[in-house]
């Protein structure tokens, strides 16, 4: 299959280095994986647009390699240089589907995967499947409170997280976080999606709100129909992936969850630890279409209505993944210490799991408190408003910038003329005018000062005038701010009648 050259592709590149995050996304047609004297090649890219990297292994910085696409290859010798490197990697698809995951994988205990198999019947999964929930409905709690500003379903979620202390049965805990899911995902409804104007005709009406959560083309949040859902799927395929990880890195087994039912083709446990970080998610993607501008070249319509990520946005919701990762390591770890907890006999050594996630034993260790290191997960491009053209800051670049703030004023200009032509207006410019005049009348019929004149004001008094505010030679002077800036300037001479209190002010 040919590579199109209408779509938008990434620029070309060579022996590039890895970004600051650690995270290199591939894509597009031909991806090569290979290892060559000890350096790990990649290539990737559409038609005649490629990008090469060559890392040593010594300093090259990568912590995940993501593959979004299935023509291309990976080499036996590449998989064990990742291995050796403790590099993790995946393979994603774009509308949401974890592939193939592999990673650092620490040797496991049978029995703490005996113990995660048994859970259901020592209790301890009710105990799990609880506290997970309770995480995941004070994060929906905060996001709909405190970014959607909604108090009342807020509420309704608070109640629903006070009853899952008395629930005691995993059927009530499903029941319970279903109807708060239904309560949070309403107020996210009537979202509005922003696109550069340009794009306004070739974008579909149901790409402009966010809709409901549930795609009517399966009937479930998968293969979404509209953009914000779409890179919610993906964000989500983004965190199964790093729980994933997580669970294998602890040595569980991640299709044997406590929550989630067993199914063949999920890994039910990464399912159980996605559920407290996915409101983290929910407030990045709130924070983004609500403050930026979406293009209409990242996403792409499937004859069936699925919205389809580009690779161009995808590489860039995959750079949070170390974001993602951090944030499901500590659940990660209390949930295999808790399952460590229910053997019966444990020895004294092995009485706590090592956190070789969060390092959290080693800092108290040492007698310090621990804190969860969070970094905010890596900004996205800002878009201008207008053409869809990126821009540094702001909503809209420079030109665009410029036009509409030649359109403003030019509006700006017509009210002021309408309002100036008012009789409410027309009335205060002829007081101010006859006030004036009796002014310079009173002043010809009375004594004149020798000083200062006209050549004193020019020499000695005007060049000092910007000493003085604007708004003080506006009320010293009785005159309006524009003409007291006029003469500040040196653009009008006042009347010689005003020249002593511009004396008396310089003094």
């Amino acid at each position: 299959m040919a590579a199109t050259k209408t779509l938008p592709h990434l620029p070309i590149s060579h022996n590039s280095s890895v970004p600051r995050h650690g995270v290199l996304t591939l894509y597009g047609y031909g991806i090569r994986v290979n290892v060559e004297r000890g350096h790990l090649l990649l290539e990737d890219g559409v038609g005649a647009d490629r990008r090469t990297f060559r890392l040593p292994r010594v300093g090259h910085g990568l912590k995940r390699l993501i593959i979004i696409g299935a023509d291309g290859f990976v080499s036996l010798a590449a998989l064990r240089w990742l291995a050796d490197q403790e590099t993790a990697f995946a393979m994603l698809e774009r509308y949401g589907k974890v592939l193939c995951v592999t990673g650092p994988v620490c040797p496991s205990d049978a029995r703490l995967r005996r113990a995660q198999a048994l859970a259901h019947q020592s209790g301890k999964a009710l105990e799990i499947a609880r506290e997970l929930i309770n995480q995941k409905l004070a994060g929906q709690e905060k996001v709909v409170r405190h970014k959607l500003l909604v108090t009342d379903s807020a509420d309704t979620i608070s109640h629903y997280r006070t009853e899952l202390a008395s629930a005691d049965t995993m059927e009530r805990i499903r029941l319970i976080e279903s109807l708060a899911a239904g309560c949070y995902w309403s107020t996210w409804h009537n979202l509005s999606i922003n696109f550069p104007k340009k794009d306004q005709s070739r974008v579909p009406d149901h790409w402009r709100v966010f809709g409901a959560r549930v795609s009517p083309l399966t009937g479930s949040p998968r293969v979404a129909v509209n953009p914000a859902n779409a890179v919610l799927n993906y964000l989500y395929c983004v965190l199964e992936s790093e729980s994933r990880l997580a669970a294998a890195s602890l040595g569980l087994d991640v299709g044997l969850g406590v929550l989630h039912v067993d199914a063949p083709a999920r890994d039910s446990l990464a399912c159980d630890l996605m559920e407290p970080v996915r409101p983290q998610i929910d407030a990045f993607v709130l924070d983004w279409i609500t403050r930026e501008t979406l293009r209409r070249e990242w996403f792409h319509e499937q004859p069936d209505g699925n919205c389809r990520l580009m690779s161009s946005l995808a590489l860039r919701l995959a750079e949070t993944a170390p974001t993602w990762g951090r944030a499901v390591a500590p659940f990660a770890e209390w949930l295999a210490q808790t399952l460590w907890t229910s053997i019966r006999k444990p020895t004294h050594r092995n009485r706590n799991l090592p956190t070789r996630l969060t390092q959290r034993r080693r800092t108290e260790g040492r007698g310090k408190e621990f804190f969860l290191h969070l970094e905010p997960a890596p900004q996205l491009s800002k878009i201008c408003a207008g053409c869809g053209a990126t821009t540094q800051r702001g909503r809209h670049c420079l030109k665009c910038g410029r036009e509409i703030s030649r359109d403003k004023l030019i509006e700006l200009a017509k009210v002021g003329r309408a309002v100036a032509q008012s009789p409410e207006s027309r009335k205060k410019v002829s007081d101010t005018q006859r006030r004036h005049e009796a002014a310079k009348r009173a002043w010809k019929s009375s004594p004149k000062a020798t000083w200062p004149d006209e050549q004193a004001y020019v020499r000695g008094i005007q060049p000092r005038l910007t000493e003085i505010t604007i708004s003080r030679l506006s009320s010293a002077l009785g005159i309006s701010e524009s003409y007291a800036a006029d003469i500040r300037a040196g653009r009008r001479q006042p009347h010689p009648r005003h020249w002593p209190v511009l004396a008396q002010l310089l003094k």
